[in-house]
């Protein structure tokens, strides 16, 4: 059977208007997508991209890429951000990486360290 800490390796996941749970205690490597909403509030290693919204909880650190149609994020990522209508930064958040987004709203106390890009990319 499936243990909490178990890891999955080069996971893909396709989903049509569902919500996908990465929870705490699960790590997954390797490319992720998904259709739906995706929660992370575990570890990920490699990349992922939804054309839904993401919410990155505050458990969560991620070492990917991450593409999605918008974004909430509590948790750590490290490596570049691409949400293609808006992006929130908690408090808790971390990033390590260049954003590129719309709209973006960076909370008191969230860390930024890379480069931000605000509207289309030529």
């Amino acid at each position: 059977m499936f243990h909490k800490n178990e890891k999955t390796m080069a996971h893909t996941q396709h989903s049509a208007g569902t919500e996908t749970i990465i929870a705490q205690g699960v790590k997954v490597e390797g490319e992720f997508r998904s259709n739906g909403n995706v929660v992370i509030d575990g570890e990920l290693n490699g990349s992922i991209a939804t054309e839904q919204a993401l919410h990155v909880g505050e458990t969560a650190v991620i070492h990917a890429q991450v593409s999605a149609q918008s974004a909430v994020v509590a948790g750590t990522i490290v490596g570049n951000i691409i949400a293609t209508d808006s992006l929130d930064l908690l408090a808790l958040s971390s990033v390590e990486g260049d954003i590129q987004t719309n709209r973006i709203s960076i909370a008191a106390g969230a860390r930024v360290n890379g480069k931000i890009s605000m509207g289309e990319k030529n």
